[in-house]
């Protein structure tokens, strides 16, 4: 009861306008020209204004709802028109070609998965839950909390399993995976059965901690492998890939998605100048011909009548509100853009990775006044072209740390000396994480073995043992 009793209240605490405000936040732009055509669509008192100041017939296109209210409407006067395009109407876009992300792709996939729309809304929640690498790192139980929280869903965690197990299917195989064990599990019984995977199976799926620990001569006591049977089982689980999500081969083919930069930036002669690209949408403004329905209506006794008034009231309200929520989106991108240009100017003036300040989303969210999660959704899936590359916003954010001379670096910086260190050690003898955390030190970094372990791993770079060569 406590639960259905926050819900409510946080339900009750959003108005319509903040709901829409909301769900346009995350939309990039191409998504958000569908968007409104739909709404334009399935709302008929929106309609699309001619590009004159007028109408043919000489009638404002600013039309004011104060002009069709009934004597008992308490819709108050709103100017329901916004002007979303400049003086080119059909904008030539910038478009480019971009890898869809992993995310999408699970999307994409839940697409054909022939799930009913309520288990394909809870799949869409689960995918939302998958991390960078492809792991699920939370319990089933309290992803069924959760979804009953927010997607107001009563299921079972039984449920959850069962929907998990179909995105387990999903390619890269061994998303969705929970723990590495499951994850490499997932991709070997994928596979053609040989006897050398049956026996990778039988380690993993037995003889986990002992091959993560290294114990082969264990191993091979209680299978009866011998030493030929061991070293094939483990060229098998070797070529598997710990990270679904994070590693981006030939053996993993995304899609090209065209995208549209949400915000464009020029430099001319030092002075960053910032805008957002015109999008091809129409301007908005009441439909007159249902804003008359509403004024008539109010003097039209009986049901009927008050029906008509309440469907069309309904229409009018849903587009105020939407309107509303396209100024304030583009207002919120505006805001959220100019802080982080701010905070990363030096980067902006010439694109140099060096210069990228330590950012998190609380530092954008302290300069705008923005909730966090607000920044978050805008920096979702959103672009700026600049003249050294097309970006996502995602790609300013970084955790920091301070150098020995006390200088603040982000982790990008590390991670591109870290890989460079790498790139240049004797592949006969290759660098362990503690001989790395050695190297970092001496060119001023000071970074724990567990931090250098994390970065090799989110490099997609193995262990030491594994980058050897003969």
């Amino acid at each position: 009861m406590l639960k259905q009793g926050l819900q409510q209240k946080l339900q009750q605490g959003l108005s319509p306008l903040q709901i829409q405000t909301i769900k346009l936040l995350e939309l990039p732009t191409l998504e958000l020209e569908q968007r409104i055509k739909k709404e334009l669509e399935e709302n008929p008192v929106l309609d699309e204004a001619p590009s004159s100041e007028e109408t043919d017939d000489g009638e404002p296109k600013n039309v004011s709802l104060s002009d069709y209210s009934s004597q008992d409407d308490s819709t108050p006067s709103y100017r329901l028109y916004v002007n979303n395009q400049g003086k080119d109407l059909k904008p030539q876009y910038n478009t480019f070609s971009v890898k869809e992300s992993f995310h999408q792709n699970l999307e994409m996939q839940l697409g054909y998965s022939g799930l009913k729309d309520e288990d394909r809304t809870i799949a869409s929640f689960i995918i939302g839950s998958i991390d960078d690498d492809g792991y699920l790192r939370r319990d089933i139980l309290s992803l069924t909390d959760d979804i009953a929280f927010r997607l107001n869903i009563e299921t079972t965690p039984e449920h959850v399993e069962q929907i998990l197990k179909v995105i387990q299917e999903f390619e890269p195989v061994g998303v969705g995976a929970r723990n590495l064990k499951e994850c490499l599990l997932l991709q070997l019984r994928a596979k053609e059965q040989t006897p050398q995977r049956r026996r990778a199976e039988e380690i993993l799926e037995n003889y986990f901690e002992e091959f993560s620990r290294k114990h082969y001569d264990r191993i091979m006591a209680r299978t009866g492998m011998d030493k030929d049977d061991l070293k094939e089982a483990m060229d098998e689980i070797v070529r598997l890939n710990p990270r679904p999500g994070g590693q981006i081969d030939d053996s993993y083919v995304e899609q090209a998605q065209q995208i549209v930069p949400d915000f464009i930036l020029e430099n001319k002669d030092g002075e960053l100048i910032l805008s957002m690209p015109k999008f091809s949408v129409p301007e908005l403004r009441v439909n007159k011909r249902y804003a008359d329905l509403l004024m008539n209506s109010a003097s039209s006794s009986g049901k009927r009548g008050k029906d008509a008034v309440a469907f069309v009231k309904q229409k009018l309200d849903s587009a105020k509100w939407f309107v509303e929520a396209i100024k304030q989106r583009q207002n919120t991108l505006q805001n959220t853009m100019k802080a982080i240009l701010d905070f990363q100017h030096d980067f902006f003036l010439d694109g140099d990775e060096a210069k990228l300040k330590p950012m998190v989303l609380k530092n954008i969210a302290e300069k705008t006044g923005l909730d966090i999660s607000t920044i978050s959704r805008v920096v979702n899936c959103k672009y700026i072209q600049t003249n050294f590359g097309v970006y996502p916003l995602k790609y300013f954010f970084s955790e920091g740390m301070k150098t020995e001379s006390g200088d603040e670096v982000s982790t990008r910086e590390i991670k591109k000396v870290l890989s460079e260190s790498i790139e240049a050690e004797d592949k006969k003898k290759p660098l362990t994480d503690e001989e790395l955390v050695s190297v970092l030190s001496r060119k001023g970094y000071k970074v724990a073995r567990r931090t250098v372990a994390k970065y090799r791993e989110q490099l997609n770079i193995p262990i030491a043992r594994m980058r050897k060569e003969i």
